[in-house]
Parts: structure tokens; sequence; C-alpha cells
């Protein structure tokens, strides 16, 4: 799809403090990431969603991931969240169900029709690329190869998979995404970010979109 990108969008994912969340803001990131899934070491619970969301200020987006999940749940949470990423295998028909824009992440198979997914998730704002690992639905901390996303896909991509401060400037010089997605690539550990690797990874972005 042709589109006129004058920055790359950053979302920061797995998000589980209030102080993150500040210097996160801080650093300018469009979007933030809440976990929903309780098997991720990244996941909080609906209470926190909404002591955490209520931290967010206007015209920062607030996301919540989850992963094959009751619909009850999605309900629950849909008052603290701005868009929804459906990381499982949820159908279209389960995505558009919800009073809530939406993106759909895709692991990267070797099997994976990109072409097809985004005409079969034609409702999506967004898909999501993913690093792919059996048996688990994301936060590998691994990369993929760039060079299988066709330049004409139909949908705005979202890069995520392995992104760290030393990868995404050539990751943004190579694939020109609208927007990245980093959780692993800016933590100390899981679900406690960094702020020197949070900041690092703001300016390598916006280096790369200088060029």
């Amino acid at each position: 799809m042709s589109q006129v990108k004058a920055r790359t969008r950053i979302k920061f994912c797995g998000l589980t403090r209030p102080e993150d969340i500040t210097q996160a803001v801080a650093l300018g990131v469009d979007a933030l990431g809440f976990v929903m899934w309780p098997k991720s070491s990244r996941s909080i619970t609906p209470g926190a969603l909404q002591v955490l969301a209520a931290q967010v200020p206007a015209f920062v987006t607030r996301v919540g991931l989850f992963v094959n999940q009751p619909a009850e749940l999605i309900e629950q949470c849909l008052p603290h969240l701005d868009l929804i990423q459906f990381h499982g295998d949820e159908s279209p028909a389960f995505c558009q169900q919800f009073d809530r824009p939406w993106i759909k992440a895709l692991r990267m198979r070797d099997d994976l029709d990109l072409h097809k997914a985004a005409q079969q998730y034609a409702a999506a704002q967004a898909l999501l690329l993913d690093a792919y690992r059996p048996g688990l639905p994301g936060g590998t901390g691994e990369t993929f190869d760039w060079s299988r996303i066709p330049a004409t896909l139909e949908k705005p991509v979202i890069l995520a998979g392995g992104l760290t401060a030393s990868n995404i400037a050539a990751a943004v010089d190579q694939v020109a995404p609208y927007a990245v997605d980093v959780s692993g690539g800016i933590e100390a550990s899981p679900g406690i970010k960094e702020a020197g690797l949070m900041a690092a990874f703001v300016r390598h972005v916006a280096q790369a979109d200088r060029r």
C-alpha cells in the first residue's frame, strides 16, 4: 500500500511499571503495550492495567496484547485501551467484534503468505510481524529475515522481533516499516525497562529516519 511516512512510529511493549511509562512518554514514544496474556513474563492483571493506563497521557496509544483469550476478558480491559493487538490464532471475525481498532500479529513461519494474510485481516489497522519459534506466540528476542517482507504489502507493517538499539537503524533502513515494536531489547530484565536502552533505541530510530 502506498503511503507517506514522515517518520517511523515506535511502540514499547511489556510495560509493567509507572516509572517506565513516564520515561517512555518523555522520549516521545507513540504507543505503549500492556501484555494481558498470563503466561508471559511481562503480563499484568486487568487491575494493574487500569492503574497503569490511567498514567498514559493523551495522544499516546494504549495497546492491549491478547493471545487466544476470552472475549469477556478483552471486554473487561477495553475501557483502558485505545487499540487491541491480537497475538494468537484469532480469526478476523473474532478480532472485529470489539469496539476498538486492532492490529494482527503474525509470526513469520516459513509457509506464511503475507499477501494472503493481509487480505484475510483486511480490517486490521496494521500487521505486526514477529519472529517464529514453535510454542511461543512472541517475545522470543529473535529476529527474522527482513527480506521476506514484500515492499508492496497491502497493510502497514509494524516490525518486531529481536529489535535493539544495535540493529534498529539497519532494520529501518532495510524495511522502512510504518512502526517498530520493542520489548526485550530495552529491558534490564523481563518487564523492567532500562532508561538508557530506551533512550538509545529512540535515538537510533530518529537517526535512521533522517537518512
